[in-house]
């Protein structure tokens, strides 16, 4: 069972990823404007590896993108892959 928890405040944010209560990754964010997020890190645990929860973390952006009706720069190089390899997640670009 997968948990996502995201905090955010004028500058940055972070969504992190919790499995079976334990936290296992995070992705961070900061701001560009008020109409833009740069994803500057994805990161999850070694331990919690091959499960998908990097992925979960680059959907939940994407989607808190989408509610707020800004755009992303994913500079993660995860991110950026990711986003490029869903054609669904490509219109936050």
């Amino acid at each position: 069972m997968t948990e996502i928890k995201h905090s955010n405040n004028d500058k940055n944010g972070i969504f992190e990823i919790y499995y079976d209560g334990k936290r296992a990754g995070e992705m961070t964010y900061t701001w560009a404007g008020e109409d833009k997020f740069i994803i500057d890190h994805t990161e999850v645990d070694e331990a919690f590896g091959g499960k998908g929860l990097a992925k979960q973390l680059v959907i939940a952006g994407v989607e808190f993108a989408r509610k707020k009706g800004v755009k992303v720069i994913p500079l993660c190089p995860y991110a950026k892959a990711t986003i490029q390899r869903n054609a669904d997640l490509q219109d936050v670009l």
